[in-house]
């Protein structure tokens, strides 16, 4: 493994994210803690805390496989994947999120490593890994078109990449501040990519279904299986940028389930 590069080298959204990150980790504490409690079977997903026996987004059997989990916040994703036998690496752009897993690390008596870096560029040689999973990391946090190739990069021919992202409907309804969607899009889904908010320095990416995928197809990966979560009735989310009106009718979360070939 490199040690992380000098941030005035990275990419300048990683730089404003890895800012924002490090200024909203406090925020993300508690979820961590709450989230790290959570026992093999009853893991949950998402803004909507769907829980994975119904969205059966892990693998039947992840016993011996190498993880890694790109742009791992507070790693909870990666403890569970622990408490199912596999060996996890998480790799983070905050250090202020990795503080907080790794004081749960030791809290919890779950080790494994996690790494202060980009999942755009990650320190590990080619196909070092067999699964590839992202819960709202890098899959919205990093430029798909740089980090959808490292992915392919890490995996083992048959290596699977979960990855769950904002629905493509609910980022075009949207407004452009912390308000929630609307039933009406609000900006165009041709040219789909970076977006940038008024209220804060972030930068984050949406691609249209079609933009997925031709990407995830241009680097080798076959796609088994697009998933939509849908809340329950009486579901309810701390995030102001939907409700749960407004999910129940169109999906605000989807996963893309992809295989790589070879």
């Amino acid at each position: 493994m490199t040690e992380d590069p000098p941030e005035e080298t990275l990419p300048e959204h990683v730089q404003r994210n890895r800012t924002a990150w490090d200024e909203w980790a406090p925020d993300y504490v508690s979820n961590g803690e709450v989230s790290w409690r959570l026992e093999r079977g009853s893991e949950k997903w998402g803004v909507w805390d769907i829980p994975e026996r119904d969205a059966h987004l892990l693998p039947d059997d992840v016993a011996g496989m190498d993880t890694i989990e790109l742009g791992c916040g507070t790693a909870y994703v990666s403890a569970w994947l622990a408490r199912r036998g596999a060996r996890p690496v998480g790799i983070d752009n905050s250090e202020q999120q990795l503080a907080t897993a790794r004081r749960l690390q030791t809290e919890h008596g779950v080790e494994f490593p996690l790494v202060h870096g980009n999942a755009e560029s990650v320190p590990y040689p080619d196909a070092s890994f067999d699964l590839a999973i992202s819960e709202y990391g890098a899959s919205i946090w990093a430029d798909p078109f740089a980090w959808i190739p490292e992915a392919a990069r890490l995996l083992r021919p048959g290596g699977r990449l979960i990855f769950l992202v904002n629905s493509t409907t609910l980022m075009l309804c949207m407004p452009d501040e912390e308000q929630a969607a609307t039933a009406e899009m609000l900006r165009p889904l041709r040219g789909l990519h970076r977006l940038e908010w008024s209220s804060d320095a972030s930068v984050n990416f949406a691609l249209p279904h079609g933009e997925w995928i031709r990407l995830l197809r241009a680097n080798g990966f076959a796609i088994e299986a697009l998933i939509e979560l849908w809340p329950s009735e009486d579901a309810q989310t701390t995030f102001p940028y939907v409700t749960t009106e407004w999910a129940r009718q169109w999906p605000s979360e989807e996963v893309w389930v992809a295989r790589k070939e070879g």
